[in-house]
């Protein structure tokens, strides 16, 4: 426990010593340092996940996720330990949170790029719904693209077995209509269309004459059709018309899987952007999720805010300046010696001025005095 209760305190970023010599400080900066410690984690789950499904289906994308994961974590952490530990806490007023101001934002800012990631986690399954939606309508209009460029190509041939196939149907038709009248016409059936006597006779050999020459036309507008269809089906695999079907349900589903970052962010946004009321309680969600995370991540910045200037503050804050004014002071070895001691009055601070030497104040005066003497 002591070790943890150590490295909590290193995470705030203050100095341990300072710490230890004020017991009323530790569970303070215990708090201050697991907020931030815990908001580098998140962080680095986020960015890790995120640069996963920019890598996705690459072998090494789980290596590169990790790395990192690792790196934006500590680049998160050094950051926060350095926008709390910067904060000071013997400013007085309004001071303090036009300090904290500048910092304030740039951990909003970080927190909306942490929670990003996770919200896509957390709506993995909606997401899916959408980019499968959305895959097989682009998948339909692709199909719909491809088939009327190879129709407009093609036109001509396609014209004509649509023109044959429709002769081809009616001629099928008559010929059924021809076979019943002749098949009446030999058993002897009184119709508008047959004699009524029976067996084969003049009127039954004319109506077969009539159905073999329409068979015949009948299979030379099945050969034609034939020839042009294998055509328009060779020129089909040759293009690749062929090819492009619609996806099966596992090909959907991996091709959803290995979805980039930019379609799964889109998902996400079409999922909170229209106006049902399942898409707007998402969109509610999804902004709870994000102000959760900016309150997570300001949270540290804040309680050192809110909080009064405890001891260590005094002494961080004493130590400090106890040192500037020992490195700023004057003294006979510092170059900076004459900055006080020959300051003109109404000058401004820190102007140096230069300082006559006395040997030139003698030797000026013993030369007036010789030059008096010699007159």
């Amino acid at each position: 426990m002591l070790s943890i209760q150590r490295f909590f305190w290193m995470c705030a970023g203050t100095p341990i010593e300072i710490i230890e010599k004020y017991p009323t400080e530790h569970n303070k900066f215990i708090g201050i340092g697991a907020t931030i410690f815990f908001t580098a984690l998140f962080a680095g789950l986020s960015g890790g996940y995120a640069l996963y499904y920019v890598f996705a289906g690459a072998p090494f994308a789980i290596f590169f996720a990790v790395v990192f994961g690792v790196l934006w974590g500590l680049a998160i952490f050094n950051l926060d330990r350095y926008i709390v530990s910067s904060i000071n806490k013997t400013a007085k007023g309004l001071r303090q949170f036009y300090q904290a101001s500048p910092r304030l934002i740039f951990a909003v800012l970080i927190a909306i790029v942490i929670a990003r990631p996770l919200e896509l986690k957390i709506f993995d399954k909606e997401i899916k719904d959408v980019l499968k939606s959305r895959y097989l309508h682009e998948q339909q209009e692709r199909v719909s693209r491809v088939s009327a460029a190879f129709a407009e190509k093609y036109a001509l041939e396609l014209g004509q077995i649509e023109r044959l196939q429709k002769e081809y149907d009616s001629l099928s038709k008559e010929l059924t209509r021809l076979r019943e009248e002749l098949k009446k016409e030999v058993f002897g059936d009184k119709t508008s269309t047959t004699s009524g006597i029976v067996g084969f006779g003049t009127y039954a050999r004319e109506k077969q004459a009539v159905i073999d020459s329409k068979q015949e036309r009948e299979k030379y507008l099945a050969s034609q059709l034939v020839k042009l269809e294998t055509y328009i089906n060779r020129q089909k695999e040759l293009e690749g018309i062929n090819t492009q079907m619609m996806l099966s349900d596992s090909l959907m589903n991996a091709k959803v899987s290995y979805a980039g970052f930019a379609d799964r962010n889109w998902a996400l946004g079409h999922l909170t952007s229209s106006g049902n009321e399942v898409n707007n309680s998402s969109a509610h969600a999804v902004l709870f999720i994000t102000l959760l995370f900016v309150a997570f991540e300001c949270a540290p910045i804040l309680v050192k805010l809110l909080s009064d200037a405890g001891p260590s503050d005094v002494d961080i804050h004493e130590s400090e300046a106890r040192i500037i004014r020992w490195l700023t002071a004057t003294s006979p070895l510092s170059k900076n010696r004459f900055v006080r001691a020959y300051r003109a009055i109404g000058g401004k601070p820190g102007r140096r001025l230069t300082r006559r030497p006395l040997y030139n104040k003698r030797v000026r005066k013993a030369g007036a005095a010789g030059l008096h003497g010699g007159e």
